[in-house]
């Protein structure tokens, strides 16, 4: 087992573990650590817990201190340098004239490395670009693509249901969507119902198909023929959560809703009395 401390660099970022070290640390402290970029400022979103071996990545990089005012002012002055970086780059696009979108712009904490999001429909030589950027920054450039999803969660915003987007607000990981988890839930196929503002699908679906792919397993599927209280039928309809079965009729020609229960008891009755005959 190791003692750690989850930390996070951005608001809904992924959490990454550290070794607290000698450290006392409290749950929303801001921390200052040593990643792979170098030295970060990231905040305590866990208490110190233990985990097994499997669910960390070793070797724990340690806690470097806890945070203070002058730490925070770093924090403020890097993203206001970054504004400014951002107008620049923008300018050097235009300049240079790259099909290229500058999403956002980045200082590191220690202020090693600026980093320069930005989307593209395919790759971009901006090797032109780096040059102008470092000789005026004169520190480490380094341009990121990244792709839409990203971008939103990036440059956050409303989603249709009238809330701030998921990823902007507390999704950590994005998780595989498909097309048919929104068929799972009877949802419209129209793809401006079912997409985000990234124009990719939304990551809601992800939250109850696990529910949704539960439920369909004891439901027959639609097309199916299915015995009824009231005689043979085909299923045209289903209420997947509260397990209601819309079903066609021939005799006489209408569309009845049974629940899962009625449908089973009739089967079973079905299975028995054809049973009987088999034993007689």
């Amino acid at each position: 087992m190791f003692k750690v401390i989850g930390v996070r660099f951005k608001k809904a970022g992924k959490i990454y573990y550290f070794d607290p070290d000698q450290f006392d640390i409290e749950k929303d402290q801001f921390v200052i650590v040593e990643t792979s970029r170098g030295i970060e400022y990231g905040k305590a979103v866990t208490m110190i817990k233990e985990v097994n071996e499997d669910d960390v990545v070793l070797p724990l990089k340690k806690v470097l201190r806890i945070a203070d005012n002058k730490d925070k002012l770093q924090v403020d002055e890097n993203k206001s340098s970054a504004k400014e970086a951002f107008h620049i780059c923008a300018e050097k696009i235009h300049e240079h004239e790259l099909e290229m979108k500058l999403v956002d712009v980045e200082y590191t904490f220690d202020r090693n490395k600026v980093i320069f999001y930005f989307t593209a429909e395919g790759r971009v030589d901006f090797r032109e670009l780096v040059k102008d950027l470092a000789a005026i920054f004169r520190t480490r450039i380094e341009l990121r693509q990244i792709g839409v999803r990203d971008e939103a969660k990036m440059l956050g915003g409303i989603g249709p249901c009238g809330r701030v987007l998921c990823c902007s607000s507390f999704l950590g990981d994005f998780e595989p969507v498909s097309i048919k988890m929104a068929k799972d839930q009877n949802l419209s196929l129209n793809p401006s119902k079912i997409s985000g503002l990234c124009g990719r699908l939304m990551c809601c679906l992800k939250y109850e198909n696990d529910q949704y792919e539960s439920a369909i397993k004891d439901l027959p599927d639609i097309g199916e023929t299915a015995n009824t209280p009231l005689g043979r039928g085909r299923v045209v309809g289903l209420n997947i959560l509260e397990k209601l079965v819309q079903v066609e009729l021939a005799e006489p020609e209408r569309v009845i809703e049974f629940t899962l229960d009625e449908l089973i008891g009739e089967q079973v009755k079905l299975e028995a009395v054809g049973n009987q005959l088999v034993e007689d």
